[in-house]
């Protein structure tokens, strides 16, 4: 048996969500724990309470909501994604995969279809990481990847503390933030944020895993020096053995796998001035790929780039891991309902890898799980320009509302 939620209903919901924190360029602008935040978290537990779901909100502001099944002491399947954007970005990262199950849910209750495991719901707090790092904090602290003191105490830019915010939007909950007991599935559904499925014509992503990345920090000591009179063979610029390793992190994916990538998102040069020599540089470097060898061997080739780098200028160097994460595969019993779904309802899918980090790697942790995507016009997210047509949307909603159904009822 396959359910079809409601097209007009679903589009609906999602252009009402974006008007919380919507910008005048058709973005959204939601950072975790703004007013913004706050009024997007009253709007969803309106919904769930107007569905007769039992709403449960935890020490860390993870929201859920509960629809019972007809076995007692079946473990629930759980949907959902987040609320919160990136700072002016799109109206459909991390919004569509909450907006799909709540649409599912809408028509198990129009329609009295009754479930065998329950169903659950969830929004969950910062995943973006923009505001309050790390990203995946509210997943990372539900599964016990973070210590949740640890996390009270993160602070912004402005130096508010997380747990201060999530008190003043009204949603630091009672419930541990912890399963409260074993779930059979998680299922989250995502722009792809990438352009594989518009490259190949396809319209749902049956997502496999995520990737393994690293991200590093580099930073080299030179000396200040006059731009002028310093002779070239006097220098010991700290800039310029920074730009040969910033060009190797561009090239050395291209020699390891299809799939891997490496970026330098972060420059710091001081003293930054147009008339004096860099003396100290510190940047960022990341790679990611599904093997974590390949991850690894690239690390180690940046390193060895780096020690290169400053023999050549005569600098001092010492690097740092910011973050390091595995590559996750995902149950084939998720991955199976969702490929079976997208199967029966006649949608044109592919098997893929996600290139980016989603809270599924953690729930992987504690359960069965597995991703479906939407189609990402030119691969972009993160920004205002972020676009997935209302076709697509539904055809990625409907995909995850019936594998859901699937695992809700033993399938």
């Amino acid at each position: 048996m396959s359910i079809g939620i409601d097209r007009e209903r679903f589009v609906e919901t999602m252009k009402e969500q974006a008007t919380i924190g919507g910008t005048d360029d058709g973005g959204l602008h939601r950072l975790a724990l703004s007013d913004e935040d706050r009024e997007i978290r009253d709007w969803f537990r309106e919904q769930l309470e107007e569905l007769g779901l039992d709403v449960r909100i935890d020490e860390f502001g993870n929201t859920f909501g509960r629809r019972e099944g007809a076995d007692p002491d079946a473990a629930p399947v759980l949907v959902g994604s987040h609320l919160d954007s990136q700072p002016y970005g799109g109206i459909y990262d991390g919004a569509l995969g909450v907006i799909a199950p709540l649409e599912l849910l809408r028509t198990l209750e129009e329609d009295g279809i009754e479930t065998e495991h329950p169903i659950e719901i969830v929004n969950w707090t910062n995943e973006e990481g923009s505001r309050f790092q790390p990203a995946m904090q509210g997943s990372g602290v539900w599964v016990g990847a973070h210590d949740i003191e640890t996390e009270y105490e993160r602070t912004d830019e402005n130096g508010d503390r997380l747990v201060d915010e999530l008190e003043r939007i009204g949603y630091r909950g009672d419930v541990p933030a912890e399963p409260q007991e074993e779930y059979e599935a998680y299922l989250e559904l995502h722009v792809e944020q990438g352009p594989y499925l518009e490259l190949e014509g396809k319209e749902v992503g049956v997502v496999t895993g995520v990737v393994g990345f690293y991200w590093g920090a580099i930073t080299y000591y030179g000396e200040a020096d006059h731009s002028g009179p310093t002779p070239m063979h006097f220098r010991n610029d700290a800039l310029v053995g920074a730009a040969d390793v910033i060009t190797q992190v561009r090239r050395i994916p291209s020699t390891l796998g299809d799939r891997t990538v490496g970026t330098v998102g972060y420059v710091d040069a001081q003293p930054n001035s147009i008339n004096i020599i860099p003396e100290e540089v510190t940047f960022t470097f990341g790679f990611r790929d599904p093997s974590d060898d390949i991850v690894e061997e690239a690390k180690r080739r940046v390193l060895a780039e780096a020690e290169a780098a400053a023999d050549r200028e005569g600098l001092e160097w010492e690097w740092e891991k910011r973050h390091e994460s595995d590559s996750v595969r995902f149950a084939d019993t998720c991955v199976d309902a969702v490929q079976a779904s997208a199967d029966e309802l006649g949608y044109d899918s592919m098997r893929i890898f996600s290139g980016a980090g989603h809270d599924a790697v953690h729930l992987a942790d504690v359960c069965d799980t597995s991703m479906v995507f939407a189609v990402s016009e030119d691969g972009k997210s993160h920004t205002e320009a972020e676009y997935t047509s209302w076709d697509d949307c539904y055809s990625s909603a409907n995909t995850i509302a019936n594998a859901a159904f699937r695992l809700a009822n033993g399938e």
